[in-house]
């Protein structure tokens, strides 16, 4: 027994070596800033300062939780994933079923999806500020051609946040639609077959048989699509700024504005820490979900 834990031992040390750059830097930008961070967080923290600075104890939570502008950014953060997550989630689930179904051309239409995804934030973002130009971008060319009223995409506070939205779900659809592949891939066809030997139909092998199997691949879609429109800051910041007068600033926008803007870095810091416990939340019910689905043996 001896002699066989020493080999094990043995052959874990190269996995160990491999290993060790990967957790040096993840120590280092990853749990070293966090730990810094939530010990800022209890500071009069300032960037025009050295140090930490004055304690500060719970003030710097207590004036966010009662700051009406950080519950408006958290409004509006949770505002856009209302209107990204389930058309993120039902088009991937069409588009997949779709490109899955088709036997010509199969490649393009996955390269299509998914390759608006692969581009950079300030590229997407950029396209569609031009689409948006009042009287000038496609988009409002083509709304006004059909006879509708041309609406001020970006400039109107009721539908600035909708534009956004828009554009968030153009871009980032590959994702869950690669997602959904995947998990498409892993249904075996044979109950298909079964099911049409039975007598049902192509939307009744969807609704009976592909949807329940992909209840799993459905679970890990909503919890990484809810969390990362949770954690949108790109396109917000390079396209609308925040404004109009406020009206999609995120949850992380704000704590750059005061980070970055006011040096209040330890009061950030608490913004940012009551943020990450919004979104450990939303990764807790995702954790029981999945241990709910899981067989028993």
């Amino acid at each position: 027994m001896a002699v066989a834990s020493t080999d094990t031992g043995r052959q874990g040390r190269p996995a160990l070596w491999f290993l060790a750059p990967f957790l040096v830097l993840y120590v280092l930008f990853i749990v070293g800033p966090a730990i810094y961070g939530l010990v800022m967080s209890f500071f009069h923290t300032s960037m025009v300062s050295t140090g930490l600075g004055e304690f500060a104890g719970l003030s710097n939570y207590a004036e966010a939780l009662s700051s009406a502008d950080f519950w408006s950014a958290l409004w509006h953060t949770v505002w856009f994933t209302i209107l990204t997550t389930p058309p993120l989630i039902a088009l991937a689930l069409l588009f997949a079923l779709l490109a899955e179904r088709t036997t010509r051309g199969r490649w393009f239409f996955r390269l299509a999806f998914f390759l608006p995804y692969v581009l950079p934030s300030a590229v997407v973002a950029l396209i569609w500020i031009w689409m948006y130009t009042p009287e000038l971008g496609l988009l409002s060319r083509a709304v006004s051609a059909i006879g509708l009223g041309e609406p001020n995409w970006l400039g109107d506070p009721d539908f600035a946040m909708v534009s956004l939205a828009i554009t968030t779900v153009w871009w980032t659809l590959g994702f869950n639609f690669v997602l959904y592949l995947a998990g498409l891939a892993e249904i075996p066809r044979e109950l298909h077959e079964a099911s049409a030997i039975d007598g049902a139909g192509p939307w009744q092998q969807i609704r009976l048989v592909t949807v329940p199997l992909l209840s799993r691949t459905t679970s890990l879609v909503v919890v990484l699509q809810v969390i990362a429109s949770l954690k949108v800051f790109d396109q917000m910041y390079v396209m609308t700024q925040g404004g109009p007068n406020f009206a999609t600033r995120s949850a992380l926008q704000y704590v750059f504005d005061v980070g970055f803007t006011d040096f209040r870095s330890g009061y950030a810091a608490a913004a940012s820490t009551l943020f990450f416990v919004v979104v450990l939340a939303v990764s807790a019910v995702w954790l029981v979900m999945t241990r709910r689905q899981e067989p028993e043996l």
